[in-house]
């Protein structure tokens, strides 16, 4: 059984930083390809940022790119988001989620496994 939990969310002021985690237990890490999804109130869920088992293939939603960068530690089963020069339109829950797909994507269907979410509020 699969499980992810995030932390380091938080509240920061616009043009701050926050780094979130992501720990996968249950299953061995490097299997999966990993995604941060986010879902501000009264929207949709929508993708952030992907990336692949070995940490070599990233991709981004266009509005965040520059200012966050997805990365993991198979060693430690971890994923983490670094995100950097935040703005009031980065508030949302971050979700954690993990994706057998060879190759991530940005489709929440394809991810199997989700985490509970982290807030993040960035106040202006």
């Amino acid at each position: 059984q699969v499980q992810l939990v995030e932390s380091g969310g938080g509240l920061v002021q616009a043009g701050g930083s926050l780094r979130l985690s992501c720990a996968l237990s249950g299953r061995t890490f490097s299997n999966y390809a990993m995604g941060w999804f986010r879902q501000a109130p009264r929207k949709e869920r929508e993708f952030v940022a992907a990336i692949n088992w070995s940490g070599g293939s990233t991709f981004y939603t266009e509005s965040v790119k520059g200012r966050f960068t997805i990365s993991r530690d198979n060693a430690k089963n971890t994923v983490t988001l670094q995100m950097d020069k935040l703005n009031p339109e980065d508030t949302a829950l971050y979700y954690c989620a993990a994706s057998e797909q060879f190759v991530p994507t940005s489709a929440s269907g394809d991810y199997g496994y989700w985490g509970q979410g982290t807030q993040v509020t960035v106040s202006s």
